[in-house]
């Protein structure tokens, strides 16, 4: 042995921006590369990068393997540096530049601690390993993080390292993961959709104030969705006689049957009439005053759930609501998405009238800022800040829930002062 180290300084160029963006997945190669060339992985550490991005390290008993990403550039600048002569960081090297698809490369070794530069200092080498032995768990603790996040602000939450589903559709990649405090995680397109810990939060407020507000609710149409939990609180109210749900991507269905069965429960129910296809087009198509609620539970405005925030679209909605109707829209954040917030706002007075819009909010920890909107519209004269009183104690009676409840009904219209300036009301 000539040096106490070998040190490795890669440039891994044409990767793949996908590849580049995916932190499962560059974490388990680093480890993997590790383990290959023999280290013993002690823990790895990962996160995304804002806007986006990849850095990460894993650390061996042999020092550490260490790595940061540009997607937008297809790059990475990755760091492999071994102690001793038991591990070749070349292996890693090879492992990584497989993995990572690169195109081109470059790369510079330095040895680490010339010997013939140093000069042993005389201490007890053996009662030092003994320490070691008994102060170190060389058991790989992994320490991956998921970040839904905008240019000015995220949200990270620590998660297993492993997918448990990831596809790749023609509308937008989703995944489902599994979170230390959260539970199994819904995200579509790096942006948390739901998770097992606070989902019904949304759920519960996106459908029982407008239903319980109604009174008399037979035909109910969902568009989006496809997690499941809105149509698991929509069949709680036993005398609705169809619900339509159009769900634009087959493999949201997909993921929350087989990893999240507290929301996908009633996929099966009798009532439900399941349409994968194009709820904008759907709505477009369908004919007047056909349904007494409409829940539109969509995602940000980006991608397939675009169009779910045109006054195009909202001009069906309140044409094939009965003349009773009420509708409920993920309405955004006023702190987070304020632009699109406000916007959605005015779209929706100038189709149902001034007086006839709503806006409830309500905390849900894993939406960036924690605070949320459901924004509603009555097509005729009910005020679903107004519940109800006999059909919505009888159902209470009858329910446990987890969120919502009549107090919380009247209060979640109330709002803060800020948000009533931004709405001009």
């Amino acid at each position: 042995m000539t040096a106490l180290g070998r040190h490795i300084l890669v440039e891994f160029i044409g990767c793949k921006p996908e590849i580049m963006n995916d932190v499962s997945f560059i974490e388990s190669s680093m480890v993997n590369a590790a383990q290959k060339a023999g280290a013993t992985v002690i823990n790895s550490t990962f996160h995304h990068f804002s806007p986006y991005g990849v850095s990460g390290v894993v650390v061996i008993q042999e020092s550490h393997l260490a790595i940061h990403t540009w997607p937008e550039y297809g790059y990475a600048a990755v760091d492999l540096f071994t102690c001793g002569s038991s591990v070749n960081p070349w292996i890693s090297f090879d492992e990584l530049k497989t993995k990572f698809n690169a195109k081109n490369y470059s790369a510079l070794e330095m040895n680490r601690g010339t010997i013939n530069l140093l000069e042993r200092l005389d201490f007890d080498i053996r009662e030092a390993r003994e320490q070691v032995k008994q102060s170190i768990d060389f058991q790989n603790k992994r320490n991956v993080w998921f970040t839904d996040r905008d240019e000015n602000q995220a949200l990270s939450l620590r998660y297993s390292g492993d997918v448990l589903f990831d596809k790749e559709t023609p509308y937008q990649r989703v995944k489902i993961i599994e979170t230390y405090e959260y539970g199994k995680a819904l995200t579509i397109d790096n942006m948390f959709m739901c998770t097992e810990k606070d989902e019904f939060h949304y759920h519960e407020m996106i459908v029982h104030p407008v239903i319980l507000s109604h009174g008399n609710v037979k035909t109910v149409l969902v568009i989006g969705g496809g997690d499941g939990g809105a149509i698991r609180e929509i069949f709680k109210h036993q005398d609705i006689t169809q619900v339509d749900m159009v769900e634009i991507d087959e493999a949201v269905v997909e993921a929350s049957k087989l990893h999240l069965p507290t929301l996908s429960s009633a996929f099966e129910h009798p009532k439900l009439n399941l349409i994968i296809g194009d709820g904008i087009d759907f709505v477009k198509k369908a004919p007047d005053n056909k349904y007494d609620i409409i829940i539109v539970d969509g995602s940000d405005p980006v991608g397939p759930a675009e169009g779910l925030f045109t006054a195009e679209f909202y001009k069906n909605c309140h044409r094939i609501l009965t003349n009773n109707g009420l509708m409920a829209v993920q309405g955004e954040s006023p702190k987070f998405n304020t632009k699109t917030f406000v916007e959605l706002n005015s779209c929706l007075k100038t189709i149902f009238g001034n007086n006839n819009v709503k806006t409830l909010l309500f905390n849900i920890p894993t939406y960036p800022s924690g605070v949320w909107s459901i924004q509603t519209g009555s097509k005729g004269t009910i005020n679903p800040e107004i519940y109800n009183q006999t059909i919505a104690e009888e159902f209470m009676q009858n329910n446990i829930l987890h969120y919502y409840n009549l107090d919380l009904h009247k209060g979640a219209f109330a709002l803060p002062t800020y948000v009533k300036r931004l709405l001009n009301e």
